[in-house]
């Protein structure tokens, strides 16, 4: 039996606390930044803040390149000339916790802290109007079983079958289907119409039957076309509806008017259960003033930070001390502890501002027409690593700021993402953006006969007629990608 021996090198790379710090701070949006700040000030008692409100950051400004606006003067040589070696080892084993953990720097939650809207839901409507109901006691919980098993949506998706073993399981009672059912069709009967519906069918059909007594032909037709042609219905295929009603064209559009009432997510307006009201603060603005672009950064971003003064007096305290005993020495320890770490995360906060800046300003500079007109059409193809060697940043690091930024222009706000995109030739060879192209395709779709839609093909034609080499199935992918039906779907009456 041989035995060999291999010698592999492998080349790491261990990301210290302040990278590691940066990188967090980078995906905390503007919207958050004061709360992970206000977290940090109540970790850690050597971080103050002033009470009075930064400027808005600009990158021509120069504060950044001295210690000043932080308030730090004098203090780093201050402590750091405090000799503690005797009681700290340098060894690996006895490094100090703080410098191989990353405990104050927890990692930053995917799912951003967002303000929650406070309303009645649709369970909570549902089970008002249960209440009003003069149910028995063995009724009433299988209707609340059927009520809480009711999606956001308002659609009752879980079968009967399993509805029924909920029951037995968790309530130890014995209902048949022919009981749930019963009870379904009376929790149907509940605002909003079409609650408890299996599926959209079901759904639009309830909906109906509400109106049928007020709605006239129109109403009655809407129903027969959902009952016997439903499928046809979502495919359009509105010849083979007229032939089999034997209606005009007249007719079927005010049929068609009908069920466009409907709602096919009866519980959507009522509550938003565990869903977050978004609000979008910028994290740059961009102005024109007078065809020159400027670029600012949302004054949150720039918090006036400091060490504080008594941190730094306990410890020339201490320096001036002649007798220091070992609870001294634990004490001023955690005090240069306590220190290192608001260094750290004051320069984190100084870098944030300037890869931001940096990041943004490199953006501009690249979709300068775009800013300055706001036409899609004149956008760049351009993609993280035509920033990333441009800013000298990792393209890891583009990549954080793009994706959770925003940017407030005069024609909107974006996402810093939405200007990247890939190239596509062009006749002459010359490399547009496909968001370019993506808007030209929209524009066509926009200007189309609705009673004959492009179809991909068409699309296809037009767009090389405009010089632009796609093929059809990147014209279906970019349709796909801009939400747009198939053509037939797209057909009007």
């Amino acid at each position: 039996m041989a035995l060999s021996q291999s010698l592999q090198q492998k080349l790491l790379q261990k990301l210290s606390p302040q990278q590691i710090q940066l990188m967090k701070l980078l995906q905390v949006p503007t919207a958050n930044l004061e709360e992970r700040i206000k977290e940090e000030l109540e970790e850690n008692p050597a971080l103050e803040q002033s009470d009075e409100a930064s400027d808005e950051f600009d990158e021509n400004r120069d504060e950044f390149e001295g210690e000043e606006e932080y308030d730090t003067e004098g203090s780093e040589d201050e402590y750091d000339k405090i000799d503690i070696s005797d009681y700290v080892h340098e060894g690996d084993d006895d490094i100090a916790d703080y410098r191989l953990r990353d405990d104050n720097y927890p990692e930053l939650d995917d799912k951003q802290v967002m303000p929650f809207k406070v309303e009645t839901t649709l369970h909570d409507t549902l089970a008002d109007q249960l209440g009003m109901l003069k149910l028995d006691e063995r009724s009433s919980k299988i209707a609340e079983q059927i009520v809480g098993s009711i999606d956001d949506d308002g659609y009752l998706r879980r079968e009967t079958a399993s509805i029924q073993d909920d029951l037995a399981f968790r309530q130890n009672i014995d209902a048949t289907e022919e009981e749930i059912e019963g009870l379904i069709r009376l929790i149907q009967q509940f605002d909003p119409a079409g609650v408890a519906a299996r599926d959209l069918q079901e759904c639009l059909l309830l909906q109906l039957e509400r109106r049928r007594s007020v709605g006239g032909i129109a109403v009655e037709g809407a129903i027969e076309i959902l009952t016997r042609y439903f499928d046809e219905f979502t495919k359009k295929h509105y010849d083979k509806i007229q032939r089999g009603l034997n209606i005009d064209d007249d007719q079927l559009k005010e049929i068609i008017q009908q069920i466009i009432k409907l709602s096919p997510k009866p519980g959507g307006n009522i509550g938003e259960i565990n869903k977050a009201e978004s609000y979008v603060l910028p994290d740059f603005f961009i102005y024109n003033n007078g065809g020159k672009l400027e670029l600012t950064l949302n004054s949150k971003n720039a918090p006036d930070l400091r060490i504080s003064e008594g941190y730094r007096d306990m410890l020339k305290d201490y320096d001036k001390g002649t007798k220091k005993d070992k609870r001294q020495r634990d004490a001023v320890l955690f005090i240069k502890q306590k220190i290192d770490a608001a260094k750290w995360f004051i320069d984190a906060i100084k870098q944030r501002q300037e890869t931001l800046m940096m990041t943004m300003s490199t953006i501009m500079e690249y979709q300068h027409e775009f800013f300055l007109t706001g036409d899609e059409t004149t956008m760049r193809p351009m993609i993280l690593k035509d920033i990333a060697e441009r800013t000298g940043l990792d393209i890891s690091t583009v990549s954080r700021v793009a994706n959770s930024k925003f940017v407030q222009t005069e024609f909107g706000t974006y996402r810093l993402k939405f200007f990247f995109s890939e190239s596509l030739s062009t006749e002459s060879g010359e490399e547009v953006s496909t968001r370019e192209v993506k808007k030209i395709l929209s524009n066509l779709v926009e200007a189309e006969h609705k009673r004959k839609p492009l179809s991909d093909e068409r699309l296809t034609e037009l767009l090389q007629e405009k010089g632009y080499n796609i093929a059809r199935r990147t014209v279906a992918k970019y349709r796909e990608q801009l939400n747009i039906p198939v053509a037939r779907l797209r057909k009007e009456i």
